[in-house]
């Protein structure tokens, strides 16, 4: 478990931001800026406009798995 927590990865930086955001898009679906910061992620790792929150959610894991894979085991 510890080995995917890389604070000097910005790439572990960008999952968790994806995580954090999905997730409180699930607890205020009806703040604007939270959906506007989402939509900005989700443009800047290319999974496209007006995402869901499970969407972000499942970027912000695929993104820390891939990086713990990239750096090798």
């Amino acid at each position: 478990m510890l080995k995917y927590i890389l604070p000097k990865s910005l790439t572990w930086w960008t999952g968790v931001a994806s995580i954090v955001t999905g997730a409180a898009q699930i607890a205020a679906p009806d703040a604007k800026a939270i959906g506007q910061v989402g939509e900005v992620l989700s443009l800047a790792n290319g999974a496209g406009s007006a995402p869901t929150p499970a969407t972000l959610i499942v970027l912000g894991l695929g993104l820390i798995g891939l990086r713990r894979k990239l750096e090798g085991q």
